[in-house]
């Protein structure tokens, strides 16, 4: 019993500790519920004036997809771009939908009152079979990667884009797996402005512990925890789910100066507010209630197009100040 008490508070103990060495604007997966969260501290989640990926335009994803990925891979994440967005009519007919899940960014709203785009438009795909940049990268170098692809016209200057670099499992990013399992940031495309960009990787051989659970063993914790079954599989749904926090992240903190809790360096956004929680009665180790398909066995708790389902995190209401999960 004793032992057991020990690894308990061990574990706990390197969660908050990964937590707070956290860099800013990541999408970690730490398993950790609302009440040691922001539900335990006096700092308030407030919005700090800046602009935000507002409507009435849609919010335009530019996707490259770095290194080796297949159609198998791809069609799930294809699948989830479209599902954001239901005034295509594309939206599926089941609740909970992973439109319904955006629909809490709404409630972030700019100085002018207007609200976070609910429209998206998966705008153009790249890929870069040849891994031009090389298997190791610096975060830096994505930065230059994506403005070199505006400055050559092979990408159009988008403000209300996100230029968003996919990395295939086999390539290594800086501070990707260390803490991080994707970042957004900025930079100055020219006189008109800055925009937006951000990088996640396929964590399924790096660390799927970190950045894929629950579908894997986590990677800090008391052993013999046995993963859920994913839907798609547990690199594309590890991408999913960080994809999802990185976009929230991004459309309601595009410019580190929009909505967020903590430091400016050490951002918790609106996905990376409610770590570990993707269902109701989440606690630590456990992800909340979620739907099973009698089928498969794999655990979801959205549907999206073309009968694909989903896992997607918690997000901050700043409505009602609490995560929610899509219901």
């Amino acid at each position: 019993m004793a032992s057991t008490l020990l690894i308990s508070l061990l574990f706990s103990l390197t969660i908050v500790i990964a937590l707070a060495l956290a860099p800013s604007s990541h999408g970690l997966n730490q398993k950790l519920s609302q009440s040691s969260t922001l539900a335990s501290t006096s700092t308030e989640f407030t919005y700090h004036g800046g602009p935000l990926l507002t409507g009435p335009r849609s919010i335009n994803i530019y996707l490259i997809w770095y290194g080796t990925f297949f159609l198998k891979d791809r069609t799930p994440i294809t699948d989830f771009f479209a599902s954001l967005d239901p005034s295509k009519g594309l939206f599926p007919l089941k609740e909970p939908a992973v439109s319904t899940w955006w629909k809490t960014t709404t409630s972030y709203k700019d100085k002018a009152g207007k609200p976070v785009s609910t429209t998206f438009r998966l705008a153009k795909q790249l890929g870069d079979i040849g891994y031009s940049l090389g298997k190791n990268i610096k975060r830096a170098q994505i930065a230059n990667y994506v403005k070199s692809k505006i400055d050559n016209k092979i990408l159009p200057l988008d403000p209300n884009g996100i230029y968003l670099v996919l990395t295939s499992k086999n390539v290594i990013v800086e501070r990707f797996c260390m803490g991080s399992c994707g970042f957004h940031d900025s930079f100055m495309a020219s006189v008109k402005g800055r925009v937006v960009y951000a990088h996640v990787g396929d964590p399924l051989v790096q660390c799927p512990g970190l950045c894929a659970w629950p579908y894997a063993v986590p990677a800090y914790g008391p052993p013999g925890q046995v993963p859920l079954l994913a839907p798609n599989s547990v690199g594309t749904d590890g991408l999913v789910m960080n994809i999802a926090t990185i976009l929230a992240g991004a459309a309601t903190n595009p410019f580190k100066s929009g909505y967020f809790q903590g430091d400016v360096l050490a951002p918790l956004e609106a996905v990376t507010a409610c770590p570990g929680i993707f269902g109701y009665g989440a606690y630590p180790g456990y992800p909340g209630d979620l739907m099973v398909d009698k089928m498969t066995k794999a655990s979801y708790n959205a549907y999206g197009v073309n009968g694909t389902k989903f896992l997607l995190p918690a997000m901050w209401d700043p409505i009602h100040s609490n995560c929610k999960v899509v219901a």
